[in-house]
């Protein structure tokens, strides 16, 4: 088992990517404290783990809390006595909008979510990483943290900010035997589609990003991310620091 032993923090783990994480986590031997707002979905994950190898805790919180954060990480020490691995999942779609429709509710709701949580999520691993000896962080950030026209003007900048965090901490703490890289997804199948701002589409923007979604080969399984964070989480990628990784399925190769 490739994480047995070890114990991971994975935000959003109520559903898509982070549920996968979570899930194969346990599977491969970790610990794992899966963070969502939905207690009853955090509830099912659990039952379907019960027979794993690792286990897996429920901590419902709302991320965008700087104190319900380190409250995650200091449950983790609390239950498991360390904390070796941190996945900063959760996230949100905004409406498709160019900068010029930006809404400042829609703006401060993402990057809150996107860049805030994740940045305080950090702080609070990096610094109980450098008491234990190092530490892995895995962000999940999109191929619209590599490039400009997958999405409205708000979610780029706001997963360009996560693809900075990454390299910046990897460069930062490379000495102190702490990891940090991003997974950088393509079309996945999750329910971020469904996220609120989603239910109401610049339609001006949609169709304007939709001409790089005609190269889409095809959509992707939030399973298939999973695996990928696996291997970054484990010691085969202990030389792997700083990367951004494209899992889209040759997407953006064109």
């Amino acid at each position: 088992m490739k994480l047995k032993g070890k114990t991971a923090v994975v935000t959003g783990a109520s559903s898509g990517m982070g549920r996968e994480i979570a899930y194969n986590f346990a599977k491969e031997g970790a610990n794992v404290i899966a963070v969502a707002r939905r207690a009853e979905k955090l509830q099912e994950l659990v039952e379907q783990t019960k027979d794993f190898e690792g286990k897996v805790v429920a901590f419902s919180a709302d991320i965008t809390e700087s104190q319900k954060v380190n409250e995650m990480v200091d449950e983790a020490v609390k239950m498991f006595g360390r904390m070796d691995i941190l996945v900063n999942n959760a996230g949100i779609m905004d409406d498709m909008s160019a900068v010029g429709d930006v809404r400042d509710e829609m703006f401060e709701k993402v990057f809150d979510l996107n860049v805030r949580a994740a940045l305080y999520a950090m702080r609070k691993a990096v610094n109980h990483f450098e008491e234990v000896g190092g530490g892995v962080i895995i962000n999940i950030a999109s191929v619209g943290g590599l490039y400009g026209g997958v999405a409205g003007a708000t979610y780029v900048a706001s997963k360009h900010a996560v693809v900075g965090l990454t390299k910046n901490t990897a460069f930062m703490y490379a000495l102190k035997n702490i990891r940090c890289n991003a997974i950088c997804p393509g079309a996945v199948a999750t329910e971020i589609a469904n996220s609120e701002f989603m239910k109401q589409i610049n339609m001006e923007g949609a169709k304007r990003t939709g001409i790089g979604l005609a190269l889409n080969p095809r959509t992707g399984e939030a399973s298939e991310i999973a695996k990928v964070a696996v291997f970054l989480a484990s010691d085969d990628a202990s030389f792997v620091n700083g990367e951004c990784i494209a899992v889209d399925g040759g997407w953006r190769a064109f």
